[in-house]
């Protein structure tokens, strides 16, 4: 038998009047497009998502979560140095950018890890590749490999750098999801992809400083990452976020044709998230948020979703009268045992009555079978009162 638990919520949040739905419009210029409430993980707009690109230097945002993969996991420190080898040296072709770096130089890791994400080096990125890994090849199977962990399902790395390769692909939607992905598990070590310069005390020559290749970053003071990119066959592409008072909105475009075209159309689509959409907050609160168990160690089970702090739902800011329902729907009896945080419902969040939003709902502790004698006594009042 399936249970449906309805109640209504209750909140004061003044609409313009208009029955005029706000969207986001993806430009005509921008091939391939995405924009992502982090918050809620949303998909606010989309076009092209899953067409296969070039990801360029973007590809150095997964090379970045390897890395600090090797921190999180303490085989590898900050202040630990890697040799620079020819290889990494010769890598970097006219026109790409670089670190300058030098054979033979000692480097440390937290040097390297700004000259892969605020200068873009290719010599960087192979330097801290062969250094984790042996060999850039064997650290681009621990790329695929957590490329798959986080499900994404359209992606294949063939380098560390985003060079152009055959083998080195992806979408605006798997890079979303891998942004969403640095943001949420590396909040330590994001601190890197906000600043705007880095100077490398270089050898044999004068310190080199540099610009971040995301001018976004000097542009709009909301905005603190994360990876710009450009290639011939996907043209000017870019991974940015912009974070406002408690929420984050996540852009990925590809296609573009100039840098100041990307950099004005990713301004545009963020502004048009914050501007256009509204953020709700859900609480759990457990009057609501709890469902029956029958025969059960507890009579009650309080359920939550992924998110911890609450349910996030999206919602235009000029609708009319939103009244918002929701409905917990969920087996009952639930098979027992019931494990932490094991999957028991579906939350269905409506608006008046058109679906906006269904959320899983998770147990919040183990729910185990009931002795025999405290069974039997519950079945017979069950089959009196039913």
């Amino acid at each position: 038998m399936i249970l449906r638990k309805i109640f209504y919520l209750e909140f004061v949040i003044f609409f313009f009047c208009s029955t005029v739905y706000s969207q986001i419009i993806i430009p005509d210029k921008v091939k391939q497009g995405i924009v992502v409430d982090h918050t809620s993980g949303a998909i606010l707009a989309e076009k092209n998502a899953d067409q296969k690109i070039s990801p360029a230097s973007m590809t150095k945002i997964m090379t970045a979560v390897v890395v600090f993969d090797q921190l999180k996991d303490k085989k590898i420190k900050l202040t630990d140095q890697f040799t620079v080898s020819k290889k990494a040296w010769s890598a970097t072709k006219s026109g790409e950018s670089t670190m300058f770096l030098v054979p033979g130089d000692k480097v440390s890791i937290e040097d390297l890890i700004r000259g892969l994400i605020i200068v873009s080096g290719v010599d960087a990125s192979i330097v801290l590749a062969e250094g984790i890994s042996g060999t850039e090849e064997q650290f681009v199977n621990l790329m695929n490999e957590k490329a798959k962990q986080i499900n994404m399902v359209n992606t294949n790395f063939g380098n560390s750098s985003g060079t152009f390769g055959p083998d080195n692909y992806s979408t605006v939607r798997d890079i979303a999801l891998l942004s969403s992905y640095l943001i949420n598990n590396y909040s330590q070590y994001y601190k890197y992809f906000k600043e705007k310069d880095f100077a490398w005390a270089r050898t044999g020559g004068n310190p080199v400083k540099q610009e971040n290749r995301n001018v976004l970053l000097s542009m709009d003071e909301g905005v603190d990452g994360i990876k710009t990119g450009h290639l011939k066959d996907s043209k000017y592409s870019i991974a940015v976020t912009k974070k406002k008072d408690n929420r984050r909105i996540i852009a990925v475009i590809s296609g573009l044709p100039t840098m100041s075209s990307r950099a004005e159309f990713s301004k545009l689509l963020l502004n048009a998230a914050f501007n256009k959409i509204d953020l709700m907050k859900i609480s759990y609160d457990k009057e609501k948020f709890r469902i029956k168990i029958w025969n059960g160690s507890s009579s009650y089970l309080d359920v939550k979703g992924v998110n911890k702090d609450g349910i996030f739902v999206n919602l235009p800011k000029n609708l009319k009268n939103p009244k918002i329902r929701m409905e917990i729907e969920y087996e009952y009896p639930l098979q027992l045992p019931i494990k932490k945080f094991e999957k028991v419902a579906v939350l269905r969040i409506y608006n008046n009555k058109e679906l906006i939003d269904t959320e899983d709902l998770f147990a919040q502790k183990d729910i185990t079978d009931k002795n025999i004698f405290f069974k039997g006594i519950q079945n017979i009042n069950h089959y009196l009162w039913r």
